[in-house]
């Protein structure tokens, strides 16, 4: 069996981008077990292991950082830690049963007109909130704006969701890790110039000349004053949403013009 694998290799073998191991090693979450005479990267059995729990806690939508914690904690248990993943994983599986039933659906729809209204779109997700915040949404940019953001989506193969999904987190992740630098830096602005692209796709937004300047500054202030927007497994981080409101302010002031 094979316990000695580039970065490249293990990036292909778990199905990640090397920019993610690399940025592992960066904050000291996934280190190489060694490095070669020209510096590169080399990952044996124990970082294999580690890395198929860092994807496992990944996949529950933990935080990087508590990720670390757990890991790192000297009453870590391994084969404890797979029966709560196992357990976890189900649950999940029972709600994306749900989610792909409702997908099932709206292609239907849209193949013949079955739905009945918009809100089966959001079925498999807390009914209450999401009606919550497609009202709030409609009140705040205009229903024409919310329903072209729902049609995009559902034009949009399941795929390239799922992209949109996973740069979005990639891109948090690593604003994240720069909240403590300048807002106007230029590592920042890069960070905050990926995440103005991907809210565009979701926005629906093809046209390049109608650059939003506005609705993205909006964005930024419902960061900040709402606690909802920011918060990641149920905890808020006003620091956090400040330092986005703050980039995202400066880069449609600077760039939207």
């Amino acid at each position: 069996m094979k316990t000695n694998y580039g970065v490249k290799q293990l990036a292909k073998l778990a199905g990640v981008s090397v920019r993610t191991l690399h940025l592992y090693d960066k904050i000291g979450l996934l280190k190489p077990s060694m490095r070669s005479r020209a510096r590169y990267r080399q990952y044996g059995e124990t970082e294999l292991l580690r890395l198929q729990q860092i994807l496992f806690y990944r996949e529950l939508d933990f935080p990087l950082k508590e990720i670390g914690h757990i890991l790192d904690d000297p009453d870590f248990d391994l084969v404890q830690a797979l029966e709560g993943h196992k357990a976890a994983l189900l649950a999940k599986k029972e709600r994306l049963d749900t989610l792909l039933n409702t997908i099932n659906k709206t292609v239907n729809h849209l193949k013949n007109k079955t739905m009945q209204n918009y809100e089966e779109l959001y079925e498999g997700m807390p009914r209450d909130q999401a009606m919550i915040l497609r009202k709030e949404a409609i009140e705040k940019w205009g229903e024409d704006a919310v329903i072209r953001s729902e049609k995009a989506l559902l034009e949009m193969p399941k795929l390239d969701i799922e992209r949109l999904k996973a740069d979005q987190k990639e891109i948090r992740q690593e604003l994240g890790l720069l909240a403590g630098e300048d807002p106007e830096s230029e590592r920042v602005q890069e960070q905050i110039a990926r995440h103005y692209a991907n809210i565009r796709s979701f926005w629906g937004i093809s046209d390049p000349t109608d650059l939003k300047a506005s609705q993205y500054k909006g964005l930024a202030e419902l960061y900040a004053t709402d606690d909802r927007y920011m918060a990641e497994d149920g905890k808020t981080n006003p620091a956090f949403a400040a330092f986005m409101r703050s980039a995202m302010t400066y880069f449609a002031d600077s760039k939207l013009r």
